[in-house]
């Protein structure tokens, strides 16, 4: 029995990848022509959001999402969720309507495909460089001028899997602060579950995803970062727990 646990284990990831890369390959020349233009990016977006669903469906994955609030077209919003798996990224752009641009750690370029279309769509930030985070505020800055939202996972990677949810990072707080956008928290409940970065583990199943009342930023500073921090935090905690319950 154990035999056929790994054996679909390991078929299974097989499968993600083979998910991941071929509608890439397939969609290519579209997706090329679509970057080629900044202003161009929500069609994109739109082209990415068909990419997250056929890989969740072709998972064996169904998903719940629950909001206290949605997002207006109109405005800007800085996205925050907890970080447990690769398929955070797909369940985001599922989750979220508004055209958003991720920042992420530079070394998801070298997967092959992906890659190529992350690098040039994405804020990337060399986590162990300054002057990189440093340039992350700017670019940010670009997009929210272009009507475009952020989305951040604030624990700075993933965590070891023990762990419901680590510390966060001030940037994504100190950057909606400085811009005057809300917070939107967001929680995924079953990601760990369904697909984390354990070799021999996961399975298709229900992931269930809350996005939570914004935090406002109007009237605040820098100086309140960590505090709007500790909230947005406390908000996604909670609701781990609950899922937990």
């Amino acid at each position: 029995m154990k035999l056929f646990k790994y054996l679909f284990w390991i078929l299974y990831r097989i499968w993600f990848y083979i998910l991941v890369g071929l509608p890439i390959l397939i969609m290519f020349p579209v997706l090329l022509i679509s970057i080629l233009k900044e202003s161009w990016y929500p069609f994109f977006f739109k082209i990415a959001r068909v990419w997250a669903k056929i890989i969740l469906i072709g998972m064996g994955f169904n998903w719940k999402i629950e909001r206290d609030q949605t997002p207006e077209k109109t405005k800007s919003y800085m996205l925050i969720a907890n970080h447990t798996s690769m398929t955070d990224i797909m369940l985001m752009l599922v989750s979220v309507k508004n055209p958003f641009v991720f920042v992420g750690k530079k070394e998801l370029t070298k997967i092959p495909l992906f890659g190529f279309f992350y690098k040039r769509t994405c804020i990337l930030v060399d986590r162990s460089s300054e002057k990189s985070r440093k340039a992350v505020f700017l670019r940010a800055q670009k997009r929210l001028k272009s009507g475009l939202s952020i989305c951040i996972f604030p624990e700075g990677g993933v965590p070891e899997e023990h762990i419901m949810l680590d510390d966060f990072k001030d940037g994504a707080f100190r950057l909606a602060i400085n811009h005057h956008i809300p917070i939107v928290p967001i929680t995924f409940a079953d990601n760990k579950k369904r697909f984390s970065y354990t070799f021999f583990s996961g399975g298709p199943g229900l992931m269930r995803v809350k996005i939570h009342k914004f935090l406002t930023t109007e009237g605040l500073t820098v100086h309140d970062t960590k505090t709007l921090n500790d909230k947005a935090r406390t908000v996604i905690l909670k609701q781990l727990q609950d899922f937990n319950t």
